[in-house]
């Protein structure tokens, strides 16, 4: 009798009766890469604006005029009733008298969201942005003297590289983005940015600094948000925040508006359009810091095997 081998039974393949896993996700904690780069362009960024602006002789002569476009002062602009310079007025924050009991207010929120959620070394790192932000621009103004290279008049050789009322928003809206959650990142992130284009557009258009000193601010902001997420341990750092693409095309636009309301003269169209480029920079600068380039709307997987 002839003998027949026994058909060879499929050689096992795992994963063969199941779907391959799909890739992780962006968000997890290990999958979060922390680069240093960021903080390191930004840095650059906020120290090339202030050598090119404030340190060369062309850059003096490009912005001094700028106090001089229009009439002088802010009554013009259309948010100065806004600004708090108008006698029993309610300024917006932080302009005028308001900016220290923002800076209050803001330190608390964060501790509050802290102690909710008991995300520690985020909180840590959040005051610690907000803290290194807003004292590095003190030090940096008192510190470093704005240089006389064009005979500019005096009233114009104060410091004011960078902007005070600037960092401010630039740098409460990258700290609150440490502590909240996720889901809600982006949403707070474009709240942020629309009152950083509204506080950087009129605080340039009303003569309170020059483009150059609200772009450093900003810059400065964004340097120490890099730090401060690249400093933070995997687990803690935050990672790709996923949001829909429409969101980043809504926020922006926004911004756009707002920095164009809130730069808006009717004496010199210039300065109204300089300033509201100016803050939407801004805007745009602290929106990829804190959310960054809008995510896929489909992962792709693998097929399953068969």
């Amino acid at each position: 009798m002839t003998q027949h081998d026994s058909p060879s039974l499929p050689a096992h393949r795992p994963g063969a009766s199941r779907q391959a896993p799909e890739a992780p996700d962006d968000t997890s904690p290990s999958c979060t890469t922390r680069p240093w780069m960021p903080a390191l362009l930004y840095t650059l960024g906020f120290l090339t604006v202030y050598l090119l602006a404030i340190c060369t002789p062309w850059g003096q002569r490009a912005e001094n005029p700028w106090f001089y476009l229009g009439i002088q002062g802010g009554e013009a602009a259309w948010i100065y009733p806004l600004s708090g310079s108008v006698y029993g007025s309610t300024p917006l924050p932080p302009l005028e008298l308001s900016a220290k009991p923002t800076v209050m207010a803001g330190l608390a929120v964060i501790v509050l969201l802290t102690l909710v959620r008991r995300c520690w070394r985020q909180g840590f790192a959040a005051l610690g942005v907000a803290i290194l932000a807003i004292g590095a621009k003190e030090v940096f103004k008192s510190t470093v003297p704005r240089p006389d290279l064009v005979g500019a008049p005096e009233n114009l050789l104060d410091q004011g590289f960078p902007s005070g009322h600037t960092i401010i928003p630039a740098a409460l809206t990258l700290a609150a983005v440490l502590v909240v959650s996720p889901r809600i990142r982006p949403y707070v992130a474009t709240a942020g940015v629309l009152w950083l284009a509204c506080i950087a557009a009129a605080t340039a258009t009303m003569g309170g600094h020059r483009p150059s000193e609200v772009l450093g601010a900003t810059l400065l902001a964004c340097a120490c948000y890099g730090l401060a997420t690249w400093l933070l341990p995997p687990a803690a750092a935050p990672g790709a925040t996923r949001s829909p693409r429409a969101l980043h095309v809504i926020a922006l636009a926004l911004a756009l508006i707002v920095a164009l309301v809130s730069g808006a003269r009717p004496d010199t169209l210039t300065r109204s359009l300089v300033s509201a480029a100016t803050a939407f920079i801004c805007a745009a600068l602290v929106w990829y810091a804190a959310v960054g380039r809008p995510a896929r709307t489909a992962r792709r997987t693998r097929p399953a095997l068969d």
